[in-house]
């Protein structure tokens, strides 16, 4: 179901993805159908338009219903709400349908309600909104997707993609969504969330009475750095000191001084070929295996494939990201067919 501002790299990735679906037998496992308020051209984010046929009438028959961005969801809001006409055509949506929403169409979702208790995610950038517009909903700003109860979101634009192979391997099974994923050139799987593409700067924090600790701290990361003495910096006890951290940061300093261990271990992945143990060092983990514990704690990846999406190569001394065992998922009958 797209909207005026259609982003047409989301419409493209379902079509593209359902549409490669096929059995064994080579037989389309979905119809994919679009459909829109007010048939018609639709307008886009580029400079062209789409001539969409078919009314929301059609919602009615769908198994899925998927809605992608527009580019008015950018727009500031002030308060939650849908138009009309899309609250009707979300209404004729069967209840016993799978439902999912691209990037920044997941506000549409919350708007109707269909995110209420429910995990849920978005563009990184709009998640704050997201969240403050729709308390109700569980934002995760990290993960690429969820899934929960035939409620399905996905990050940014691209993260349609992982969604679409999502749904296409729980209906279908590994076999076909990897087929799916051989033939649009993409991996089947990809590791972590949306949290390693957020920019996180090993940056000076503003003036504050721990201030100077932490900013010793920064030029410090490659050494260990005991609560005792980083309290000393601030020239305060350690208990006082914990509790001014925690008022100014958000966070306690052991949890500051991991996180800003982690962004300096993502610098030097991203802008240096030093071997994993060199980058551990360096980022004050001490080790290698250290440093896989906490970088897959914070973003959900290992050295390698983090330097891979970012450098093209795996870490020296580290197994390529390639080749690893995509997650099997319960495959439905093969000659199934589903639309979409």
């Amino acid at each position: 179901m797209v909207r005026d501002g259609l982003l047409t790299m989301e419409l493209g990735i379902v079509h593209r993805l359902f549409g490669q679906a096929v059995s064994a037998a080579d037989v389309p496992l979905y119809e994919v159908l679009t459909c829109t308020p007010e048939p018609g051209d639709v307008r886009t984010d580029a400079d062209v338009t789409v001539r969409v046929t078919h009314g929301t009438d059609i919602l009615a028959e769908a198994d899925t219903v998927i809605v992608p961005a527009s580019d008015e969801d950018y727009t500031p809001r002030t308060a939650p709400h849908l138009p009309p006409a899309l609250a009707k055509a979300l209404a004729g949506i069967r209840p016993d349908a799978r439902i999912a929403s691209i990037c920044t169409g997941s506000f549409v979702l919350a708007a109707a309600g269909l995110l209420d208790g429910k995990r849920a995610t978005t563009h990184w950038r709009s998640a704050a909104d997201l969240q403050r517009l729709h308390p109700e909903v569980r934002v995760d700003p990290d993960v690429l997707y969820t899934d929960e109860d035939g409620v399905l979101t996905a990050a940014g634009v691209a993260s349609g993609i992982d969604l679409c192979l999502h749904m296409i391997r729980s209906d279908h099974g590994s076999r076909v969504a990897n087929e799916v994923a051989r033939g649009t050139v993409v991996p089947p799987h990809r590791d972590g969330g949306q949290a390693q593409y957020i920019p996180r700067p090993v940056t000076a924090p503003r003036q504050s009475s721990t201030e100077p600790a932490r900013t010793w701290a920064l030029e410090h990361l490659d050494r260990p750095i005991s609560l005792r003495e980083f309290a000393g910096r601030a020239a305060m006890s350690t208990r006082t000191f914990s509790r001014r951290f925690c008022e100014e940061a958000g966070q306690t300093p052991v949890q500051w001084l991991t996180r800003q261990r982690v962004d300096r271990a993502r610098q030097l992945l991203e802008e240096t070929d030093l071997p994993v143990d060199r980058v551990a060092a360096a980022a004050g983990f001490g080790t290698a295996v250290s440093l896989r514990q906490h970088l897959h704690a914070a973003l959900g990846v290992s050295p390698s494939a983090y330097r891979s999406t970012f450098r093209g190569a795996a870490a020296p001394g580290e197994p390529g990201a390639a080749g690893r065992v995509a997650r099997e998922a319960t495959a439905t009958d093969a000659d199934g067919r589903r639309p979409a």
